[in-house]
């Protein structure tokens, strides 16, 4: 039976989205959709005070922005993405395509296509955020995706370096300066100097959210995306400094980042709280990982670890830390997270940083249904078929015109008639129409 220590003031409401937020989006695509560039410079002007000559980065410009920067950052930004690559890589080499002769003559097979042009959304806000530059940009060009649109917003009026820097050295073809529901709305239906994408990636604030929300369908998309979430399983050999620092830095993503800890251990709980606690006041991200620790926290102690795995499976969490006594034991345990950090020296920050794992994961449930941003949702598992034996054919057409008649289906039992009598000389119930149109 599990309890309480500390208890979320405030829950997550799933993905539904704020009335509010959905008027005021559906209006700005729309406007887009309109006035095209028009309406793409008045909404920048607006939203980031951000009116350049061309929202497009020059090859020059961009040049000149990387040589601006640290040559230990441009450093660590190609080792990130060599480990992004690698693992991305690795992914794809796991794809197999087939081909296979179901029976004699017959053959059906599977390729894997990948997707024509993306749009990768890197958000910025307060600071330049990298890393989704990593995740959406270099994963789609492992996939081969030959045109990959890249956004991401000014900061503060200033063009973000280091993050131009990312998505020119990930491969991107196409780098604009540009961000929020515009951008999102420019890539998806296009302007007259930004030719739309057919798939969308990358996280964003709740208005870029929506805008992919409503745009899906017309675009895909990888996720819908919430705040990001930390859970932590925990027993009594975890070291609840580690479990307190571990926690306040997811919680420092976002006022409304769920940060749970679940254990097996009332002593190790309470002292993670007063760890917490002491941690707090001095944090230079405390203005918004404490809102998220005091809305979004909570301490769960349970029985036993068998209890613990049931409790964080309910919760689906994006990101699930096991700081346990055997980690490897969540494997087998464990069915709803959008990812795994197995043992102390792995956390959730290495996964959203540095270690070549995708950082873009489901959130608010949906891990119950489906995985994160990977190789695999860049590239359409397809089919063919191919009836090369005569025999084979005709035989098919008779199974086909008996099984689409069930179902009243006469146009698609006559393509099946047609290739028995041509093949096999089959007696039709349609003989004589079948003769007028050979004659």
């Amino acid at each position: 039976m599990s309890r309480s220590l500390k208890s979320a003031t405030t829950s997550a409401t799933g993905f539904a989205a704020d009335e509010t937020v959905a008027t005021t989006v559906r209006g700005l695509i729309a406007d887009v959709r309109e006035r095209g560039d028009a309406a793409v410079r008045e909404l920048s002007a607006r939203f980031d005070r951000w009116e350049p000559e061309s929202f497009r980065l020059s090859d020059d410009q961009i040049a000149e922005l990387v040589a601006s920067l640290d040559p230990q950052v441009i450093e660590d930004i190609t080792t990130v993405q060599a480990n992004v690559r690698r693992f991305a890589e690795a992914q794809k080499a796991s794809m197999a395509e087939i081909e296979v002769e179901t029976q004699p003559g017959v053959f059906l097979g599977q390729k894997h296509v990948p997707v024509q042009a993306v749009g990768a959304y890197v958000p910025g806000g307060r600071y330049p955020l990298t890393a989704s530059a990593h995740m959406t940009i270099v994963t789609a060009k492992v996939a081969g995706v030959p045109r990959v649109v890249a956004c991401t917003p000014p900061i503060r009026g200033e063009i973000p370096a280091a993050t131009i820097a990312a998505m020119h050295l990930a491969g991107a073809d196409e780098i604009y300066v540009l961000g929020g529901v515009q951008a999102i709305a420019a890539m998806s239906v296009g302007t007259e100097t930004i030719a739309p994408v057919d798939m969308l990636a990358g996280p964003g604030n709740a208005y870029v959210a929506e805008a992919k929300r409503q745009l899906f369908g017309e675009v895909g998309i990888d996720l819908f995306a919430g705040p990001t979430e930390i859970l932590v399983v925990a027993d009594h050999t975890a070291d609840p400094f580690v479990v307190a620092v571990d926690l306040l830095s997811q919680a420092e993503h976002g006022p409304d980042s769920p940060a749970i800890l679940v254990t097996t251990s009332e002593d190790l709980g309470n002292a993670v709280l007063g760890h917490i606690a002491q941690i707090l006041p001095g944090m230079p991200t405390g203005d918004i990982a404490g809102p998220a620790w005091r809305d979004h926290g909570q301490v769960i102690v349970v029985d036993d670890l068998a209890e613990a795995y049931r409790v964080a499976d309910g919760f689906a969490s994006e990101h699930v830390q096991i700081l346990t006594e055997n980690p490897r034991e969540a494997l087998e345990q464990m069915h709803a997270y959008g990812a795994l950090f197995l043992g102390e020296g792995t956390c959730v920050s290495y996964g959203d940083k540095v270690i070549g794992t995708n950082h873009v994961l489901p959130t608010r449930g949906a891990a119950r249904y489906t995985g994160g941003l990977w190789v695999g949702m860049y590239l359409r598992t397809v089919t063919y078929q191919e009836v090369r034996d005569q025999d084979a054919s005709a035989e098919l057409g008779v199974l086909c015109g008996r099984a689409a008649r069930v179902e009243l289906f006469e146009g698609h039992a006559r393509s099946g008639d047609v290739r028995a009598a041509k093949y096999a000389g089959a007696q039709l119930s349609w003989t004589d129409h079948y003769q007028r149109v050979q004659a």
